[in-house]
């Protein structure tokens, strides 16, 4: 019905721009590093928990706010849940000390660990399957262009007002969908939002435990976790080694890392003909294959320059594999979907938490080319491995289907 068709498109672009300013907070920190290191005093390593501890309460609130979202309502939940992140990035902009700063970017990844998962959970309960790979799709502009606004205005806005102006401009944008968010929840269609139980609800523990024993989620979750590390992990270091390594501007640097929201930005909207053409199987070894090649461009650059290309084919290149990622994680134990999305939203932030603590020692010791190769090895085995896996999949499935084997 073309009521009900609005509505649905209405409430997911309103997912979407919460989605953006989430996103945003996720990566405003990167360009923002040697900023903060000369600020408290202290080395790339000291202020790396602005980027890491975000992540690592990211990750860990998953397991609350899946159960929480499948019980009280998942866009109930994202709504409050973007107007609390609110606080923290406030208290980001006036933190007097490192510790203070840390401990406000941890509020921020806590309550901001809410609203793309259950998003996605929520599109999951209202698309069917066949759909839902390219709804997902276009939801995830919003991550995108998130991703690539944090990149670009946190290093825009330290060279111009310094970061703490880069926070406040943070605060502002998530203000402004929280109360989008509100004022969708408390319209006349607000209690469309609620879920409405027919049977008790399920304990967390045994909405955990169905998701888990599975096979397939388990599989799905450990390639996730290794996606997270090495894709997140890498990637928060590059605008801080293009300063160091060519001396270009924070804006500079946070810019070119921003055409990775644009070659995300080109899957998102050609996703109807990637998903035709390739597969799933096709979208992960291409996918693979590309953040392989990006980040093996920026290990051996001799040239800023090459940042640009590179930065544009690992967008492509994470959003073809992490949107296949994403399609099989709505799917993973539909009966607790907002569950099952938290746990898998928690493997990817945890598995950057590690990524980009592992990231900044390496890095230390070693510099950032390293970091970028191993990188690149990590996730052209991600990708060859999770297309390989599904091809068979795939072709079980048809063999099955025929009747041919049982």
């Amino acid at each position: 019905m073309p009521d009900s068709t609005a509505r649905l498109t209405r409430r997911i672009v309103l997912l979407a721009f919460a989605a953006f300013a989430s996103a945003m907070s996720i990566r405003i920190g990167d360009p923002l590093l040697p900023q903060l290191a000369s600020a408290f005093g202290l080395p790339i390593r000291g202020v790396a928990p602005t980027v890491s501890g975000f992540a690592f309460a990211y990750g860990c609130m998953q397991l609350v706010y899946g159960p929480v979202g499948d019980r009280f309502g998942k866009y109930h939940v994202i709504a409050w849940a973007t107007l609390a992140s609110v606080a923290g990035a406030l208290g980001s902009a006036a933190a007097g000390s490192a510790s203070v700063l840390i401990a406000c970017r941890v509020l921020t990844g806590a309550t901001a660990a809410a609203i793309i998962p259950l998003s996605m959970a929520w599109i999951g309960d209202h698309t069917p399957y066949q759909n839902r790979q390219a709804v997902l799709a276009r939801f995830l502009t919003g991550q995108i262009l998130g991703l690539a606004c944090g990149q670009l205005m946190g290093g825009l806005l330290a060279d111009l007002v310094g970061w703490r102006g880069a926070f406040l401009f943070l605060a502002v944008v998530t203000l402004a969908a929280g109360v989008l968010l509100a004022g969708e929840i408390s319209g006349p269609s607000g209690s469309d939002h609620r879920p409405r139980p027919h049977t008790a609800p399920t304990p967390v523990r045994l909405q955990i435990l169905e998701v888990l024993r599975r096979g397939w989620s388990r599989a799905i979750l450990a390639w996730v976790l290794v996606e997270g590390a090495a894709a997140f992990g890498a990637f928060a270091f590059a605008p801080t080694y293009l300063h160091q390594r060519f001396g270009l501007t924070l804006s500079a640097a946070g810019a070119l890392m921003s055409l990775f929201g644009l070659g995300g930005l080109g899957y998102a909207l050609l996703a109807r003909k990637f998903i035709a053409r390739l597969g799933e199987a096709g979208l992960a070894l291409g996918g693979g294959l590309l953040l392989a090649a990006a980040f093996l461009t920026l290990g051996v650059a001799r040239q800023a320059l090459w940042a640009a290309p590179a930065a544009l084919a690992a967008g492509l290149g994470f959003y073809m594999l992490h949107n296949t990622f994403q399609t099989h994680g709505t799917q993973m134990a539909p009966a607790a979907r907002g569950t099952a999305v938290a746990i898998f939203a928690s493997c990817l932030f945890l598995g950057q938490a590690l990524g980009v603590s592992a990231a900044s020692r390496i890095a230390d010791r070693a510099g950032a080319p390293p970091v970028f190769l191993l990188a690149a090895a990590l996730l052209l085995l991600v990708g060859v491995s999770f297309s390989v896996v599904l091809r068979r999949r795939h072709q079980g499935a048809r063999t099955s289907s025929t009747g041919t084997l049982d």
